[in-house]
């Protein structure tokens, strides 16, 4: 068994990560990847550590393991509060998968999306199922996506039948 996952958490947790913050960005975390220096990803945004986009990240920066492990706590703790503007009252969960998805395609499409109008109104199993559509980028489905999706279906729908 690898020992990146108690790694992984340690740096996560060295930057401040707990609780939900530290189980969502443990689910996001293996679907980005870790890359230490700036990448184009597969539509041509510059790409940084765990999948990090935006004004700050341009091509040809390198990222020290603790600089990453900040970025992804700081960008999970935006997201799951953009999450929770969107779609209040999520349980914990649903929340996880919702804000895992919300990181890789943004909170504003999340916000527009189906899945989200599902959970507003408390269908659940329904925006759940809506994660599996989301699996396109450039126009074709990527195999990364579709077992991202995949892995916040399931956490999402395990939460379903537990109580």
């Amino acid at each position: 068994m690898s020992t990146l996952p108690s790694v992984l958490r340690a740096r996560l947790l060295a930057a401040g990560a707990t609780g939900t913050v530290l189980a969502t960005a443990l689910l996001i975390a293996p679907s980005e990847g870790e890359r230490r220096q700036t990448y184009s990803d597969p539509v041509g945004i510059p790409t940084a550590c765990f999948g990090q986009t935006g004004p700050a990240i341009h091509m040809g920066q390198r990222y020290s393991a603790e600089q990453c492990a900040a970025m992804l706590v700081g960008e999970v703790g935006r997201k799951l509060a953009e999450v929770d503007t969107c779609t209040p009252g999520l349980p914990g969960p649903l929340r996880q998968a919702f804000t895992s998805f919300a990181y890789n395609v943004g909170t504003a499409a999340y916000c527009r999306s189906s899945m989200a109008a599902k959970a507003r109104k408390g269908d659940y199993a329904g925006a759940c199922t809506e994660l599996s559509r989301w699996v396109y980028a450039g126009g074709k489905p990527l195999p990364g996506l579709v077992s991202r999706r995949a892995r916040e279906r399931t956490v999402c729908e395990e939460a379903l039948h537990v109580g």
